[in-house]
C-alpha cells in the first residue's frame, strides 16, 4: 500500500510539473489578450503630436537644395511666415519650428524626428540630434530660402514710409 501511495504521489508531482506551464499560459492569456486589444486601437488623427502630422505644402513655395554626397532636400515656406517650414527629406515631410539664435543663422528643429536645419544665405546644413551627426552638408540652392526669408523679415521690421502729401 505504501508503495502504491508513493507511486501516486510521484505521478501527481510529475503531472503538476508537466501541466504547470499550461496553467501559467492560461493565467497570462487573458492579460495578453487585453493588452493586444488596447494596442490595436488606433490613435485618432487629432490627438497626434503636431510634429508627427504631415504638413500641407500644396500652396507653399518650395526651394530645392542639392547637397554634397548626392543628398538632396526640399524646403517649403508658406507666404511670409518664417516661423515654420516644411522639409522633405528621404521621401517624408517634416514640420520644422524656428528656434532663435544669437548668430543670425536660421535654425529650424523638429524634436520628434530629431532634425535640425541650420541655414545661412550661402548654404545649409541638416543634422540628426539623436545620433549627433550630419545628414547633409554644403546644401545649396539656386534661390536660397534664407535670402527670401531675410527679405521678408526686413519688410516686417521696417514698415514702408508713407509718401508726403502735397498741397
Amino acid at each position: 500500500m505504501n508503495q502504491l501511495l508513493s507511486r501516486i504521489a510521484g505521478l501527481m508531482i510529475a503531472g503538476s510539473f508537466a501541466l504547470s506551464p499550461c496553467a501559467v499560459q492560461a493565467e497570462n492569456a487573458p492579460i495578453k489578450a487585453k493588452a493586444s486589444s488596447k494596442a490595436k486601437k488606433a490613435i485618432p488623427e487629432e490627438s497626434k503630436d503636431a510634429d508627427e502630422a504631415e504638413p500641407d505644402v500644396r500652396e507653399d513655395k518650395n526651394y530645392d537644395y542639392t547637397c554634397e554626397l548626392g543628398n538632396s532636400l526640399t524646403m517649403y515656406t508658406h507666404g511670409d511666415n518664417i516661423e515654420h517650414i516644411a522639409m522633405r527629406w528621404k521621401k517624408h515631410l517634416y514640420l520644422m519650428h524656428r528656434v532663435p539664435t544669437t548668430t543670425g543663422a536660421y535654425r529650424f528643429e523638429n524634436p520628434k524626428a530629431g532634425f535640425i536645419w541650420i541655414g545661412i544665405p550661402a548654404k545649409g546644413l541638416l543634422l540628426d540630434s539623436r545620433k549627433g551627426q550630419q545628414l547633409a552638408n554644403e546644401c545649396t540652392s539656386t534661390v536660397p530660402m534664407m535670402a527670401d526669408a531675410t527679405a521678408a523679415e526686413n519688410q516686417v521690421a521696417t514698415p514702408v514710409e508713407a509718401s508726403a502729401v502735397t498741397k
